[in-house]
């Protein structure tokens, strides 16, 4: 099936729908106030972002673990593999959006264009050349074709971005536009590569827009990742049969199972902000600064060059602060190749094994 209906018909929002819909956001408001009374939200969008990027890369076969991500340093264009650089590129593309739709509230297609040139590192835009199939993994069996004809990419992508900013074009509860978004957006395929990690930034954007959330802290790659057989089940589902109600409620209780885990990791990790906190500031009051608790947070690996960078002090002073950190072991020091990083475990716990 090549073609994708403009517009799903509006019976889509069944009475199992809606009380999927309900429960998602009950979850999702608590997460969202949970944030508005954390002293340091932004923190978060650094720190969750490389764990999003890490899986959300992994769906599409780009392999790094978390160690390796967290070891590369993109200000310093030094990363260990390239599937490292390419979880960073996808970090930058994320935040790219967010401070787009945050100056302008809108998520349009140049918006889009701007990610993806932000996530692959090039200008390519939509698709111009056919011949883009979708194959099965195992088997290379063909199993979906997307639009091939430039003009019918560009008429599909001005109509979801009219679905996207326009609330009259199509009235539905907004977690359930959302799941149409993704699907939508999938299934018209509109760039070479990477319309999987582009399609779950826009995902999360799209939440900020509809003020479900204030941050982008909620992923759903996790889920996916781990449902993958399924999640692309349900897109041929809709492709073949218009039966939307099992991709629905797929997506709304991604929704809801990432939002608990989100929110219990945001507790976490708030709670152990907490507990440096008041450790540098019991035992270690000269050295303590705000800024070395959030670098502890931003940076889940650290060197010496990263906090002589960020906190604008000379070397020797660095030495003594993690002589201080390493005896209250708020940190742990580990060495790869010539490198010496510093660990702070106990987000790496939160991050790793959530």
């Amino acid at each position: 099936m090549n073609t994708i209906p403009l517009l799903p018909p509006p019976e889509i929002e069944t009475a199992n729908v809606l009380r999927k819909a309900a429960e998602a956001h009950r979850y999702l408001a608590e997460l969202k106030g949970v944030l508005a009374v954390l002293p340091n939200p932004e923190i978060l969008i650094d720190t969750l972002a490389l764990q999003e990027a890490t899986e959300s890369s992994a769906i599409e076969n780009i392999i790094s673990t978390l160690s390796e991500v967290y070891q590369s340093d993109p200000a310093s264009n030094t990363y260990l593999n390239q599937a490292s650089k390419e979880i960073h590129d996808y970090a930058r593309a994320l935040r790219k959006g967010y401070e787009l739709i945050r100056n302008r509230p809108m998520l349009t297609n140049n918006y889009i264009l701007e990610i993806q040139a932000e996530l692959e590192q090039n200008n390519a835009g939509f698709r111009k050349l056919p011949g883009t199939v979708l194959r099965n993994e195992k088997t290379g069996e063909i199993i979906y074709t997307p639009p091939q004809d430039y003009d019918t990419i560009i008429e599909l992508m001005s109509n979801l971005e009219k679905f996207i900013n326009e609330p009259e074009f199509y009235t539905a509860d907004p977690l359930v536009k959302m799941a149409i978004i993704h699907h939508q957006f999938e299934s018209i395929h509109p760039f070479y590569d990477g319309n999987g990690r582009a399609g779950r930034i826009i995902n999360v954007l799209y939440l900020i827009l509809q003020d479900l959330i204030d941050f982008p802290v909620l992923y759903l790659s996790r889920y996916i990742i781990q449902n993958k057989s399924q999640y692309y089940t349900l897109l041929q589902e809709v492709r073949y049969t218009g039966q939307w109600e099992h991709w629905l409620l797929y997506m709304l209780e991604a929704v809801t199972t990432t939002s608990k885990n989100t929110l219990a990791n945001v507790k976490s990790i708030q709670a152990s902000m907490e507990s440096y906190k008041n450790a540098l500031q019991e035992k270690a009051p000269k050295m303590y600064s705000h800024e070395l608790l959030l670098h502890l947070f931003q940076h889940p690996y650290t060197k010496i060059e990263y906090l002589m960078r960020d906190l604008a002090v000379s070397r020797n002073t660095i030495l003594r602060y993690l002589d201080v950190l390493l005896q209250l072991s708020l940190v742990q020091k580990i060495k790869k190749g010539r490198d010496n990083y510093y660990l702070n475990i106990s987000l790496l716990k939160v991050l790793i094994d959530p």
